[in-house]
């Protein structure tokens, strides 16, 4: 019976050898035009370029962006080509002297002439945004504010690229461009390759990672809660993007940026210690002394105004990280919440989900301290550390880092323990939920950052709706190219010899 079947397969075959092979050769080329499509679109040529100088509370950093201008609307094009830290303070820190941001800022604009083609400099768009250090001159003084910002205007036109503005961008912009950064270089807004999925069937139900950002004067969280209704309007942010609808939570907390959490921890202290404090926050055998005027005149004490009797703080180390968490923990005021959920001072925050990328300050301080490689980070790992650092003495401390800035060295005791007394305390991050935390400094050669969310909003570069088609990686281009060509030769090759040696096809024919 098999045998007969076989028989009549192969006669049917011999019969019709010229429709399989005809059907085999469409198929071949309606693959190839179907590949051709697809990609449609010619390797990129056109290259264009973007600055964004980022202002920060303690320091100004320039970032140059390129991207290929055949593919604006696909994400993960836009690669970073360079970066230059300004030397010097931070912008907010010129108010006195406005005179002198020319010359602050000319080393960084020169490297971003020598790094971008000339022919490209008038279509190169520069944006500015200064971050918490302005807000809190504009807090302190509106008219210094907006003298800084003219003469930045000022500045940078004087430079031969398409200057957009500069502008001092609110906590709620800032978190949200950190979470846009964060989430483009990962690829989460849109999926590749959408032509091997059938339309009905896509799903887009990808994860996006939440945003911790630290910077010197203030801190953002946001992310997207799933499942939970976001009560305060203030904190709540609606983006559509590639096709899907995001409800985002964000708040930046101004005043609980690193350096100004360690002022105000530092006057709360002196309120109770006078003017010699013996802080658990410095390592053993250190010493600084400080004027209170740094403390009374800073603009996050503007409502609580302290009165100090004297005129300099003297602070000597006692490195004890149990103590200084203590002292940390009197900066949240967790006392009252009118909401379901509070992080702190009164702020709604819903409950903490999905992974986190922690970037400036949080990678920054935990890379020095060695706990950015650790896949599996636990909260007993960073606190055996901060334990073990805190209660190193300063004398051995030095000699272990000697190239490390003394104000930067005195300074990762309380920074790493802010960090964990922040998450742990702050928002309420659980010991088990420390695997999903995870400290970034570059995604694919990018630093994380709120800058490139920034210019892709201003350049809209970030559609509404997802493009109709995205096109192949060019080796997936080339190898199904190669395939499909493989296929229609071996067909017309065995069409050939049908026709002109059938008798090879014919053996078992009665």
């Amino acid at each position: 019976m098999e045998d007969v079947k076989d028989s009549r397969l192969k006669k049917f075959c011999a019969k019709n050898k010229v429709v399989i092979l005809g059907f085999v050769c469409v198929i071949a080329v309606i693959a190839l035009i179907a590949v051709g499509l697809t990609q449609n679109q010619s390797l990129p040529q056109n290259v264009k370029y973007g600055i964004v100088l980022d202002g920060g509370s303690s320091h100004t950093t320039l970032y140059i962006y390129m991207w290929p201008a055949e593919k604006e609307n696909d994400t993960g094009v836009v690669t970073q080509l360079g970066e230059c830290l300004v030397q010097g303070p931070g912008i907010s820190k010129f108010a006195h002297k406005t005179h002198e941001l020319k010359t602050y800022l000319n080393a960084c604009m020169q490297k971003a002439k020598e790094i971008i083609p000339v022919v490209q400099y008038t279509q190169t768009p520069v944006y500015l945004g200064a971050t918490a250090g302005m807000r809190l001159l504009r807090l302190e003084n509106e008219n210094l504010a907006d003298e800084v910002l003219e003469k930045l205007t000022e500045v940078l036109r004087s430079f031969p690229f398409d200057f957009q503005g500069a502008r001092i961008i609110s906590g709620k912009e800032e978190g949200a461009y950190g979470w846009i950064t964060i989430n483009y270089l990962l690829g989460k807004f849109t999926k590749k390759l959408r032509w091997l999925y059938p339309l009905g069937n896509e799903t887009n139900n990808e994860e996006t990672y939440g945003a911790l950002d630290l910077g010197g004067a203030s801190t953002q969280i946001t992310f997207v809660p799933q499942n939970q209704t976001i009560e305060s309007p203030n904190n709540a942010l609606y983006f559509r993007l590639y096709g899907k609808d995001y409800n985002v939570y964000t708040h930046s907390f101004l005043c609980y940026g690193k350096d100004q959490a360690l002022l105000k921890k530092l006057i709360k202290d002196s309120e109770v210690s006078k003017e010699n404090i013996n802080d658990p926050c410095f390592n053993l055998g250190y010493s600084r002394k400080m004027n209170t005027s740094d403390l009374i005149n800073n603009p996050c004490n503007k409502e609580n105004k302290p009165t100090l009797p004297f005129t300099q703080l003297q602070i000597h180390g006692t490195g004890n990280y149990q103590e200084c968490q203590k002292s940390i923990l009197r900066l949240f005021d967790t006392s009252d919440c009118p909401y379901s959920h509070c992080a702190f001072d009164k702020v709604f925050l819903p409950q903490p989900e999905g992974h986190f990328g922690a970037f400036s300050a949080y990678y920054y301080v935990m890379n020095f301290l060695n706990l950015t490689s650790d896949a599996s980070l636990t909260q007993k790992k960073i606190t055996d550390t901060m334990e073990k650092f805190c209660s190193e003495p300063w004398k051995d401390l030095k000699e272990r880092f000697h190239n490390v800035k003394e104000k930067y060295l005195s300074e990762y005791c309380f920074s790493g323990t802010y960090i964990i007394t922040l998450l742990q305390e702050g928002y309420h991050f659980t010991p088990d939920y420390w695997k999903n935390v995870h400290f970034m400094e570059k995604i694919r050669h990018t630093d994380v950052g709120w800058t490139l969310g920034y210019m892709l909003n201003l350049t809209n570069m970030i559609p509404a709706e997802q493009p109709m088609s995205t096109p192949l990686p060019h080796s997936t281009y080339v190898s199904l190219m190669v395939l499909f060509s493989i296929i229609l030769v071996a067909a017309i090759f065995i069409g050939l010899i049908v026709f002109h040696r059938p008798s090879c096809f014919q053996k078992d024919r009665v």
